[in-house]
């Protein structure tokens, strides 16, 4: 039998919640005997490569070690969420704190709106989009529930640093956030 999403996520939560990141998806592909097998973790502050090649070792250790896989051939990747995935709970927000989004959502009349800005403030209910509209800034809150559909976009501007700070960044952050663009 196929060695199946739950089994994997079974076996590797502990894992990678002990080393400080959450489990956001597995992904298993069956092809020709093989079976590619992508764990997607991520955590505050990302993870560096190093880290994830350390915790890729520790899930390759178990998945050997573990009965469900041991007749598995399987190939496994361990990465970061990409650029594209979805926004769909408050941590994925958060972590996405003054990056570019683009948000599909219906507004306070339940009609469908659309927001290109920067993530701001987020508690568990709704997040702030800041939006830089030739050098206006303004916020709009945006009830999570209402969301439809929000993904991070890529960024090529440099947001000044009163949008970071609107944002809810600290110095630190938007001198780091100044100084790789």
């Amino acid at each position: 039998m196929p060695l199946t999403a739950d089994q994997v996520r079974r076996l590797v939560e502990p894992v990678v919640a002990a080393q400080g990141f959450d489990l956001e998806d597995v992904h298993l592909t069956h092809s020709a005997g093989r079976t590619d097998l992508s764990i997607v973790v991520d955590r505050d502050g990302g993870g560096e490569l190093d880290v994830l090649a350390g915790l890729s070792r520790q899930l390759s250790d178990i998945l050997d070690q573990a009965p469900e896989t041991a007749d598995a051939a399987y190939v496994l990747e361990v990465t970061s969420p990409g650029v594209d995935r979805p926004l769909t709970l408050p941590r994925h927000w958060r972590r996405a704190a003054g990056r570019k989004v683009t948000v599909d959502f219906a507004d306070a009349d339940n009609a469908a709106a659309h927001l290109r800005g920067r993530v701001g403030a987020v508690d568990d209910d709704a997040v702030e989009i800041v939006v830089n509209n030739r050098g206006r800034l303004s916020s709009t809150r945006v009830v999570l529930t209402s969301v439809t559909n929000a993904v991070v976009g890529v960024d090529f501007s440099r947001p000044s640093v009163a949008e970071l700070e609107l944002c809810g960044l600290d110095a630190d952050e938007i001198a780091r956030r100044r100084a790789a663009s």
